[in-house]
């Protein structure tokens, strides 16, 4: 029997703490740290190295926690070098909630070292039903850097639209309620916002703002005089500011919708490489009617290797599209909350791609009104996530086969 060594590292920004058990959960060196550097990981495989020839070991079995960014460089090396090889290395990156989980199984509260924690970690690898890091999800890493952050500023748009908002409110305080424009945030109703005044708008000859309208719209608003009307009459309703307070409002609104405007382009430049990206790594999923590239690349680069899920209940279970179930003898709750005790990034992509479906796919918008009129309480909110639910289903299918979407139903 192949003997093997378990090691588990507790990495953090400035050191990595090192712990390798056998078979057993014996300790067979004392626990040794490094820097978190190109030296201190050259230094740890020569450890790893050496003790594989002490024991004769045949199977090397590495788990990290998935500490943010501070692990990345170390797995990479450890993938990567020739004296790990030998071994059969396994690398594994482990949650850290799972790590938290696993120490409580040890009983009584144990005191929070690095020590420790490298120790529970080799445990964790020990125990096993793990799935080790695979090429395949390397190579979707650079794609999940660019993701990842498309959904920051995606967060940082709505951010500083609320924001604009709530001077919108003290600057034109029923503007956002009267809904003089479609879109609050679009280029003539902006243009409006930065240049006026409630009373300016009121002063202001009908034809002459009905033309600045038309002229910021891109001479494509289909009637610039009713909205202009609207307008004013908004204007007249309005509350007054203090002409200082009315100053400072002008001010933060302004910068606040130039932020706003700077991070539109952002996301419209980050769109452009994720695209580009995603042409390099092969995939089916943008062969599904109404699944754009840019759902596609975030639900791709949080999954990378579909091999790491047994079925598609797993990857709903990492994507935290599952139920809780509260049920005590007779009484089994109706409601069930969402678990959101998953992946955030892949919820989000799952579900953007679920709103776009639910549109331009005839399947997924059917199933969708099918939720939608099941209930009476938070209908689209309930029938939008069972749809990302169902289009896990399809992703592991298009993903695990490699096939092409022929608009199959599937419950």
């Amino acid at each position: 029997m192949a003997r093997v060594v378990f090691a588990g590292i507790d990495v953090s920004a400035l050191k990595c703490d090192l712990v390798c058990l056998d078979e057993q959960g014996q300790q067979l060196a004392p626990v040794k740290s490094f820097p978190n550097s190109l030296e201190g990981a050259s230094a740890m495989v020569e450890v790893l190295d050496g003790l594989a020839h002490k024991f004769n070991i045949q199977q090397l079995h590495i788990g990290l926690e998935a500490t943010s960014i501070y692990s990345v460089h170390l797995r990479q090396f450890l993938l990567d070098s020739p004296k790990l090889k030998p071994y059969s290395t396994k690398v594994y990156e482990i949650n850290p909630v799972m790590v938290a989980s696993f120490k409580k199984a040890f009983g009584t509260k144990r005191p929070k070292t690095d020590a420790l924690d490298a120790y529970v970690i080799a445990e964790r690898v020990r125990f096993g039903h793990l799935t080790p890091c695979s090429r395949e999800t390397i190579v979707t890493e650079p794609l999940r850097q660019l993701t990842r952050l498309r959904l920051h500023l995606v967060e940082m748009v709505t951010a500083e639209q609320n924001r604009a908002l709530n001077l919108l409110f003290l600057k034109f305080s029923n503007y956002h309620q009267d809904k003089p424009f479609s879109q609050t945030f679009g280029k003539a109703s902006l243009a409006v916002l930065q240049e006026f005044t409630p009373d300016e708008l009121i002063e202001m000859p009908l034809e002459e703002l009905a033309e600045f309208i038309q002229s910021h719209g891109n001479n494509k608003l289909a009637s610039p005089e009713n909205m202009a009307k609207a307008l004013k009459q908004a204007a007249r309703r309005a509350y007054r500011l203090n002409p200082k307070m009315l100053a400072a409002c002008e001010v933060a609104l302004s910068l606040t919708l130039q932020n706003i405007d700077h991070l539109k382009r952002q996301l419209k430049q980050l769109d452009k490489v994720i695209c580009r990206e995603l042409e390099a790594i092969p995939q089916t999923l943008t062969s599904v009617k109404g699944l754009g590239p840019i759902s596609a690349a975030g639900i791709i680069a949080e999954i990378g290797d579909i091999k790491r899920f047994k079925d598609q209940a797993a990857l709903a279970q990492y994507a935290g599209l599952t139920w809780t179930r509260y049920q005590s003898g007779d009484f089994d709750a109706e409601e069930r909350r969402l678990t959101k005790s998953g992946n955030r990034y892949l919820r989000y992509y799952l579900v953007q791609a679920a709103n776009s479906l639910r549109v331009h796919n005839e399947e997924y918008k059917a199933y969708y009104q099918s939720k939608y009129h099941e209930v009476t309480k938070h209908q689209h909110k309930r029938a939008l996530v069972l749809t990302a639910r169902k289009l896990v289903r399809l992703v592991f299918a298009l993903l695990s086969k490699g096939q092409i979407y022929k608009g199959t139903v599937m419950k």
